[in-house]
């Protein structure tokens, strides 16, 4: 039974799919207008999580996400760049493709771009007009707030508190808390978004921000579906929006379960440019990073604890990834024919162990914790070729879920590497360690790391 903490209910809530065995997820995903900053990521792998495991679960999982390509953001920085809004953003969209396939993160059933939904979105305004919810100014097309009864259940914001500036309006994508206003589902055409407008039988503009992901969602999830995540600082205004936008337009309850991640720290501090602590995935690649340790730094902590973003951490999770993976070669490499007995069992607290954690919210630290306490467990013991294959096909059917790459097969090297080898262990017999040691520093030139165990030679690729 998997239990997910719903922020619109503030409590862990068993999941009951909409549909048996199939559960619909839609995650908001990068407005490029620049490249995605860790922050961003963290979101997007807390996202691939739930993902993966869903499908460990026996899901089918359809999951969204969506690409931001028209907003204030991308209009402003267009222009600077004296580019168009297509040019501009399809170089950040591009970026971002690249990005997460370094992290492994699975490919979504659809990437809908808000560009490419502007009938969607008119239509869902369409129908708010017609029921009174939104209405017409001389700048555009707003949400009425005071008319949504429920507004503000996602923020718990206290619809009393909002009645005073229900009959203001905001014309900015975000804004926080203490400017609710009614919010512009469609901007009409201003000399300063120069040639990004459509025309529309609504009026020649373009969508606010909020409408495109209500209109994205629904058009590929329907118009209520399973689970909405983000980060929690889209809840408001971006997410709210989305609720009273939806619901009124169609009736319906408009998503079951919101997750949303906590934020990013760097050394404790709010990232921020202005603190020379804002660092995009990419410049964390350049300090020589691989993808596989920022997402392990990323998933290790649980997605509604503040993650604390250091180097140092970094380093530790390049650590406990090297643990991992000489725990996998070295099973490849067991050569007895003599069953532990034990091992069994230990496979099968582990599964036990590792799952209970997930099931309750995700609590991947104590899914890691278990997969290392296993570890611990199985090197104090001398197993057999059997059961090292269990032990392997136990960490793989895990790393579905963490989507770490473990190396789970031992791969076979070249035919000179080989013979190095071979000569290598020939001196080694004879006690000419001198020679041994010569053929050993150039297989490492070579990229070839040898360890002498009790069980014989183990090599791995440097």
């Amino acid at each position: 039974m998997i239990k997910l903490f719903n922020t619109l209910t503030r409590k862990k809530e068993e999941f009951k799919p909409i549909k048996t065995k199939e559960v619909g997820i839609y995650s908001c995903g990068l407005t490029v207008y620049n490249y995605g900053h860790i922050g961003n990521f963290r979101a997007f792998v807390f996202a691939d999580l739930l993902h993966r495991y869903f499908e460990y679960k026996g899901f089918k999982v359809k999951h969204i996400t969506n690409i931001t390509d028209v907003d204030d953001k991308t209009i402003r920085d267009s222009q600077k760049e004296k580019l168009s809004l297509k040019q501009f953003t399809s170089k950040y969209e591009k970026a971002f493709f690249e990005d997460i396939k370094t992290l492994n993160i699975k490919e979504s059933f659809k990437y809908p771009k808000a560009t490419e939904h502007i009938k969607e979105m008119v239509s869902i305004i369409k129908k708010l007009l017609d029921k009174g919810y939104a209405y017409k100014t001389d700048d555009g097309i707003y949400f009425k707030i005071s008319k949504d009864k429920e507004y503000g259940k996602l923020a718990h914001l206290k619809f009393a508190d909002l009645e005073a500036g229900a009959s203001e309006r905001v014309t900015k994508d975000e804004y926080d808390k203490e400017n609710v206003q009614d919010f512009c589902l469609w901007k009409f055409y201003d000399k300063l978004d120069g040639d990004v407008f459509w025309d529309t039988e609504i009026g020649k503009g373009r969508p606010g921000w909020h409408i495109e992901c209500s209109a994205m969602s629904m058009k590929y999830l329907g118009e209520t579906f399973d689970i909405h995540t983000g980060g929690i600082d889209l809840i408001f205004p971006h997410h709210e929006n989305e609720i009273a936008q939806s619901e009124c337009a169609t009736g319906k309850k408009f998503v079951n379960y919101w997750l949303h991640n906590e934020f990013i720290l760097v050394d404790g501090k709010k990232m921020s440019k202005s603190l020379g602590n804002f660092y995009t995935y990419r410049d964390v690649l350049a300090k020589g990073y691989s993808g596989m340790e920022i997402r392990y730094s990323l998933l290790s902590t649980h997605y509604r604890i503040p993650f604390n973003f250091t180097f140092e951490g970094l380093d530790s999770a390049r650590n406990s990834l090297k643990r991992l993976n000489e725990f996998v070669n070295r099973l490849n490499f067991v050569k007895s024919d003599k069953d532990s007995k034990k091992v069994s069992d230990l496979i099968k607290n582990v599964k036990k162990e590792f799952e209970e954690s997930l099931d309750d919210d995700l609590n991947i630290a104590n899914a890691l914790a278990s997969i290392f306490g296993f570890i611990s467990e199985i090197n104090k013991l001398k197993i057999s070729k059997k059961e090292a294959k269990e032990i392997l096909k136990t960490l793989n059917e895990f790393d579905q879920v963490l989507g770490l790459n473990l190396i789970s097969k031992k791969e076979s090297i070249p035919k000179e590497i080989k013979e190095l080898m071979d000569k290598r262990e020939k001196y080694r017999k004879e006690k000419d360690w001198k020679k041994a040691d010569e053929i050993r520093d150039k297989l490492k030139e070579k990229g070839f790391v040898l360890e002498d165990t009790k069980e014989g030679i183990i090599w791995k690729k440097a």
